[in-house]
């Protein structure tokens, strides 16, 4: 079977892993253009091209995919590349673009999504952020049909994960990506049956904006912790003290009130319910650390208000 691939991050490229593993043929990656990264802002390859030009599969990097749109020369050369391609089949994972009709009309058996949530709940673009920061007791990838809609597509395969206690997006994210790896191999060597999705329970899962890291301390200690959770590794959580900048990477539930955001004892902050510890923190220039290792020097006095 000749497998044409799509996708740009690590959870995409553990699917592709899989399946150059499983034997399968894949002629073809497509993924997004390189983008500054770093420090030094320099062009980097995305996780999916890196591994392409590794195993040595031809890549494509269009900027777009519509044939009358922007990027018309990019969209047409990439339809020359995938007709080259000849595929029985599209996989995509995380790719980043809209693929067209013509795209999805293309593949002899269409075009199959790994998709990182428990579908209908959580279309969209970040559903491992938001079911953790809605406190989702599991998760998990659905492989689907793709069709013209936002991730509304029939669904084959489905496999579950719980969510645990102290899971970030970074750890639920390695899990789902290995998950996801394993159910499209098994999607392509024992085809399911596909069903359309049930109306009841959609949810949207939209993308992760940086604004969103400023802490909103009048929320509940539960409600800031699973937030923090959510937005590791990005954006993280962001607060003032002091005036001065300070990023709150975790947390825990601690005792005590007070007003929303007012340190009520060191390192605990009271929220708008409970109250919560800071237990990892950076200031502006610095690294990530404890706590305590973080405010050695400039410690958060107690009665001062976080976020003012």
């Amino acid at each position: 079977m000749r497998v044409v691939f799509a996708g740009t991050p690590e959870f995409a490229a553990v699917a592709l892993d899989a399946l150059l593993a499983a034997g399968f043929e894949v002629p073809l990656v497509l993924t997004q253009p390189d983008r500054p990264a770093g420090r030094g802002m320099k062009l980097q390859a995305s996780a999916v091209k890196q591994r392409a030009l590794a195993a040595g599969i031809a890549v494509a990097q269009p900027q777009g995919l519509k044939l009358d749109g922007k990027y018309a020369a990019d969209a047409a050369a990439a339809r020359e590349s995938l007709l080259a391609a000849q595929p029985d089949v599209m996989v995509v994972a995380a790719y980043g673009l809209i693929l067209p009709q013509w795209v999805l009309d293309l593949p002899k058996l269409g075009c199959l999504n790994i998709h990182a949530s428990l579908l209908p709940r959580w279309r969209g673009a970040a559903p491992i952020h938001r079911a953790i920061e809605a406190g989702d007791a599991e998760t998990g990838v659905t492989i689907m049909q793709m069709d013209a809609g936002l991730d509304t597509g029939a669904m084959g395969l489905v496999g579950r994960e719980p969510i645990r206690r102290d899971d970030t997006t970074a750890t639920l994210h390695d899990r789902l990506a290995a998950l996801g790896g394993r159910l499209i191999v098994q999607a392509l060597q024992q085809p399911p049956v596909y069903v359309p999705q049930p109306m009841e329970g959609i949810t949207y899962a939209h993308k992760i904006d940086k604004a969103e890291s400023q802490i909103d301390w009048r929320q509940s200690a539960a409600e800031i912790e699973r937030r923090l959770r959510a937005f590791d590794p990005f954006p993280g959580g962001s607060t003032t003290a002091g005036g001065e900048a300070l990023k709150v990477w975790r947390v825990a539930p601690a005792e005590g009130a007070g007003e929303p955001g007012q340190v009520i004892a060191p390192e605990v902050v009271a929220c708008g319910r409970g109250a919560v510890r800071l237990l990892e923190l950076q200031r502006p220039g610095g690294r990530r650390g404890p706590a305590t290792q973080v405010l050695q020097g400039k410690p958060l006095a107690v009665g001062e208000r976080l976020g003012d």
